[in-house]
């Protein structure tokens, strides 16, 4: 079994999509908006899991302390360090043995976004 995609809805649509292109380095897979439907369908690769970013009107914060979505990075101090640049606060970099490190940062939905 292979993971599909995972749901966004937030009332944040344009700050979403945002974040995922510019800081996840995703692209447009699927696109709605022609149609009517500010929803679109983000990955790496054409049939790679998406994440799916639906306007919602009132959906506040779509975060839950025990949700996060996470990514590899080619080199995770840069990549904590460029967010820190940019002004998004940053989780302090987290190491549980000495060959992993990550960090986590939150989407402009409130979702725990994690980069490894």
């Amino acid at each position: 079994m292979k993971l599909l995609h995972v749901t966004i809805k937030t009332d944040k649509f344009e700050e979403e999509l945002r974040f995922y292109k510019e800081v996840a380095g995703l692209q447009i897979t699927r696109d709605m908006r022609p149609l009517g439907r500010n929803m679109v369908f983000l990955a790496n690769a054409e049939g790679e899991s998406e994440i799916e970013i639906i306007e919602t009107p009132g959906a506040e914060n779509a975060g839950n302390e025990n949700l996060s979505i996470g990514f590899l990075t080619m080199d995770v101090t840069a990549k904590r360090e460029e967010l820190i640049a940019v002004g998004m606060e940053v989780t302090p970099m987290i190491r549980p043995n000495p060959q992993v490190q990550f960090f986590f940062v939150k989407n402009p939905a409130g979702v725990n976004v994690q980069f490894m």
